[in-house]
């Protein structure tokens, strides 16, 4: 018997030891991916619709008073028809005349907003929280996209092969932002991280919303129910809440918003066994605009689109995006990604290659100039090296090619890219 309770107590220790090598949590981007097991078959949905709950937004079209008489018939009607909404549904709920347009808030409202008829206003004379002026004067919000750490794997912003650093967007968006942050600092400016952590920013969780859910619809099960709380908690809620952040307290000038890309042709990257990696690597940069048909007709999404509009923010987007799009696209040598031609969901800005326009949340709820970048596919055999390699300083050979870590080189080209357009507006 005392040799068999020495035995065992090893045995034990040896078991915990494998379980820790092999299955804990090794941190934010260390995690390993298990194949999945057989496919959940999920109860069939019942034949009541599916209720939402509330999505946390209300528009308060007395915001729109401050711009009364400022804007005029054609440069509205320019703005709506060649950047804003795609298509022409917007007319069945803005009517424009010369001196004022009726805006449908509600099935039986309106909103009347008066037209100028003389001379455009300066500048300064309309009504925003952000301003223009030269970089050492402005504040600059830093967006890092997602929000990696064990949250990567919800977001469905997280892969990789077993044994491999798992990829996930969030964490590297965030080491991005923070190699951003002191890189404009030193030109200037004044920077704030949107989120320093890998955590939502939002209090609310998929369990907060499984609730909502659940009580708005006790005849769905729970396994129908909880994949439209995780959209809610990490699509809508989180963003929301940044949104306020933003703008009531950070107030910035402008936001960068820091994502990377994947190919939708990325085939099952939850069965590591079987990797697929595409041959694309591109770079596109979006603003706001080509609202849908569904969202012109959504009285939030109109309100805000309306807003943008008389704030003229898209004017500012455009003039950054095309200078910072030339810069990262020379200084990192990918290629434009493009959209269709008849795409219903994007517009292209002013001919750029690299520009275009698509009604993101993230873009639209904050109220200020926002550039939202998409440089490099996570799933690129060559991009997945890079992010094997992880964040460090100086350069190693990756590929057979010399190079700075990927979240260095982005952080870099964002920086060139606000330094040269600063510059030529200070010429």
């Amino acid at each position: 018997m005392k040799k068999v309770i020495p035995f065992l107590i090893s045995l034990l220790l040896l078991a915990a030891l494998l379980w820790f090598i092999f299955f804990k949590d090794r941190g934010p981007g260390y995690d390993v991916m298990v194949a999945p097991g057989p496919k959940e078959t999920l109860p069939p949905a019942p034949e009541i619709g599916l209720q939402h709950p509330p999505r946390g937004f209300k528009a308060d079209w007395s915001k729109l008073d401050a711009y009364q008489g400022t804007i005029s018939a054609d440069e509205l009607r320019t703005a709506i028809e060649d950047v804003y909404a795609v298509g022409d549904t917007w007319q069945e709920v803005i009517e424009i005349e010369p001196e004022q347009a009726t805006i449908k808030t509600t099935e039986n409202e309106t909103y009347i907003l008066k037209l100028r008829t003389g001379d455009a206003p300066d500048d300064q004379e309309i009504e925003r929280y952000w301003s223009t002026g030269p970089l050492d004067s402005l504040h600059i919000a830093i967006d890092a996209g997602h929000i990696g750490g064990k949250f990567g794997n919800v977001e469905g912003r997280e892969f990789g092969n077993i044994g491999d650093r798992a990829v996930r967007e969030g964490s590297m968006a965030l080491i991005t932002a923070k190699r951003l942050k002191p890189l404009l600092e030193a030109m200037g400016a004044q920077v704030t991280l949107v989120r320093d952590k890998n955590e939502p920013v939002t209090q609310k969780r998929t369990e907060y919303y499984l609730d909502r859910y659940k009580e708005l619809n006790p005849e769905w099960p729970d396994a129908l129910l909880k994949p439209w709380a995780e959209k809610r908690f990490y699509r809508r809620a989180e963003i929301v809440d940044r949104a306020r952040l933003v703008n009531e307290e950070i107030q910035p000038d402008m936001v960068l918003c820091l994502h990377y890309n994947a190919s939708g042709g990325s085939g099952n990257w939850t069965s590591p066994t079987e990797p697929y990696f595409s041959e694309e690597n591109h770079l596109h940069i979006l603003v706001n605009g080509a609202y849908t048909k569904g969202e012109v007709l959504d009285e939030g999404d109109r309100f805000q689109m309306l807003e943008r509009i008389l704030q003229r923010i898209h004017t500012r987007e455009a003039e950054l995006g095309k200078v910072m799009a030339d810069v990262f696209a020379e200084q990192t040598g990918l290629p434009p990604y493009s959209y269709a031609p008849n795409s219903s969901r994007a517009k292209n800005v002013d001919g750029h290659p690299y520009l275009w326009a698509r009604n993101l949340l993230a873009n639209r709820s904050y109220t200020c100039p926002v550039i939202f970048f998409e440089p490099w596919v996570m799933n690129n055999a060559d991009v997945y090296a890079r992010a094997q390699a992880g964040d460090y300083d100086g350069v190693r050979t990756i590929n057979g090619k010399s190079r700075p870590s990927i979240m260095a080189e982005y952080a870099e080209a964002v920086a060139a890219g606000l330094a040269k357009f600063y510059s030529q507006e200070t010429e």
